[in-house]
């Protein structure tokens, strides 16, 4: 996230972006945790989602906009915007899938 420090992205736990299968996704950052409608397209000939918002702001509730856009090296680059409150450019790597954990059996 631009506007905020590395260190306060992750006050509720490591901070993400997930686009669902379907025209849903959830993110979390710093205080922030939201559910979206999401709209796939293209933004500068490269795939986008471009979504609307619903989720809280610590506790009181919030709502917003933003967008994401596919870079050639994987990663996503995009915004978010708070309705009647702050925004912030950010940018997301994939993350890398966690091993088994010792005798799990997998």
């Amino acid at each position: 996230m631009e506007a905020w420090d590395v260190a306060d992205d992750e006050l509720l736990g490591p901070a993400f972006i997930e686009f669902g299968a379907s025209d849903d996704g959830r993110f979390r950052f710093v205080v922030v945790e939201g559910w979206m409608d999401c709209r796939y397209g293209q933004r500068d000939g490269r795939p986008c989602a471009e979504f609307s918002w619903e989720g809280h702001d610590e506790e009181d509730p919030a709502s917003g906009r933003g967008w994401a856009a596919l870079e050639p090296d994987g990663s996503l680059t995009g915004h978010l915007y708070l309705h009647l409150a702050d925004d912030s450019g950010f940018r997301a790597v994939r993350a890398e899938p966690e091993p088994p954990a010792a005798g799990d059996g997998r």
